[in-house]
């Protein structure tokens, strides 16, 4: 059965994108972060052809995702770094996944697991430096530091890593930005006081490492540059070519005509104000659209920008074609590249959000991903 609506990857995009991003951040390593399903792009291919480009880490938030990346032959170096308390560790013990500890009672869990197996766990430890989130305060930091070493000595874990996230990364000039670098130099210098010798040490993600050289120490994990997006709107450095990669596209379902005074979807937030003509587009909130985008944002129909009028419903959204000579089945692209296109960042600015909301939240259940950019088939191609 024909999908309705399809997303399209272009992997010579991601390929590309990578290889250009390793080349700016050397000599740092490139770790690419592939969770919530690669962004939206499709976890499993887009670890695969990260690997491929060049990608020295895979990253990913949960132990699921890594576990789901082994099982599908993924076997570099791969970092997780989300877990409930009790999770099961030996999940990554036996995949030879390397995972984060945030406090004491996880590492002791984690090291548990790995004596329990008979082996060691490979283990980064992540400190907050300042976004508030995950990972060990400041003032517990050096306990932390001290149990890894015990850890460690006791033979159920090595500390791998050490690493960090940063809060105001797409602001180059917030003050927080120089206030996270400090402490995460001072908390460095408080594990290798500790006698940890970490093999990564690493706080940027795209932004930073785009945008703040000093920070790249040796490893960077870049997430949202890999699919082409900037991380930074307005800061993207001038030397740095970035390809978007997705494209969310359809057909127009039907084209009628609509008298001036008649209203569009629920609630008539939009009254026609003159004769016009619309477009029905088969594709709404319940495959990700976000609901905020009527009356706001724009999608190309057969290249030419059209208007979303009134509210994005579950299933299909309404658009002014006035004057573009549309007929039932011409295509609509939501957003990706190519000349008339709008963009995931313009979706995101009309609507107040940020692209990597746009490009994830697009659902795979419906909306399947293709990995080529072939013309979309006709309805009459079945």
């Amino acid at each position: 059965m024909q999908p309705l609506a399809e997303v399209v990857i272009d992997h010579d995009a991601i390929a590309a994108n990578v290889a250009e991003l390793r080349r700016y951040v050397a000599p740092a390593r490139l770790m690419v972060v592939v969770k919530a399903d690669g962004y939206g792009h499709g976890m499993v291919p887009v670890a695969a052809t990260a690997r491929a480009a060049g990608a020295d880490w895979i990253g990913v938030a949960t132990l699921g995702e890594a576990v789901t990346l082994r099982e599908a032959g993924d076997t570099g170096p791969l970092l997780c770094w989300l877990a409930l308390p009790s999770a099961d560790w030996s999940q990554a013990l036996r995949r030879d996944i390397e995972v984060t500890a945030y406090d004491t009672e996880q590492l002791r869990e984690i090291a548990a697991a790995a004596t329990a197996a008979g082996t060691r766990a490979r283990v980064q430890l992540k400190v907050d430096t300042g976004l508030g989130r995950g990972g060990a305060a400041l003032a517990n930091w050096p306990e932390l530091c001290a149990a890894a070493r015990t850890a460690e000595l006791g033979g159920s874990v090595t500390i791998t890593g050490v690493w960090s996230h940063f809060a105001t990364s797409d602001e180059p000039e917030h003050p927080a930005g120089d206030r996270q670098e400090r402490s995460f130099t001072d908390a460095l210098a408080v594990a290798r006081a500790a006698g940890l010798t970490p093999e990564s040490t690493h706080l940027a993600n795209s932004a930073g490492a785009l945008l703040r050289p000093s920070a790249r120490y040796d490893l960077v994990r870049v997430g949202l540059a890999t699919y082409g997006l900037d991380p930074a709107p307005g800061h993207l450095p001038a030397d740095l070519v970035l390809r978007p990669a997705m494209t969310v596209r359809t057909r127009l379902a039907l084209v009628k005509d609509l008298a001036a005074g008649e209203g569009v979807s629920y609630g008539h937030t939009f009254v026609a104000d003159r004769p016009m003509t619309v477009g029905l587009v088969p594709i709404g909130y319940g495959d990700g659209v976000i609901r905020a985008a009527g009356n706001s944002a724009e999608v190309a129909v057969n290249g030419a920008r059209a208007r979303i009028l009134g509210r994005v419903c579950m299933d299909q959204f309404v658009v002014d074609v006035t004057g573009l000579n549309a007929h039932k089945g011409d295509e609509v692209v939501l957003f990706g590249p190519g000349e008339g296109n709008p963009s995931a960042q313009e979706w995101a600015e009309a609507v107040g959000t940020i692209s990597y909301e746009i490009v994830t939240r697009i659902g795979s259940t419906r909306v399947p991903r293709r990995p080529a950019v072939p013309p979309l088939s006709s309805p009459a191609d079945g």
